[in-house]
């Protein structure tokens, strides 16, 4: 029961800035955006940086993997 109640504290004295920065190195953010009236899919890092733009939710993806990081989607 400890345990749980260490991480509950820890948890909650995380930053808002150390929270922008978990999994910033392992993890991108796949989320379907609009633009120029046509339907694209943006690659963000965790911290919200866009770190690009393609056509497919495919392309994207695999843009991740091969950037070493995990995609994670978004609706």
């Amino acid at each position: 029961m400890a345990n749980k109640i260490d991480t509950r504290q820890a948890v909650h004295a995380i930053s808002a800035q150390q929270l922008a920065a978990l999994g910033l190195n392992n993890l991108a953010y796949v989320k379907e955006t609009e633009i120029d009236g046509g339907t694209a899919f943006a690659i963000f890092a965790a911290n919200g940086e866009r770190l690009a733009i393609v056509p497919d939710r495919e392309t994207a993806i695999a843009a991740a993997w091969e950037n070493g990081l995990a995609p994670v989607t978004l609706h």
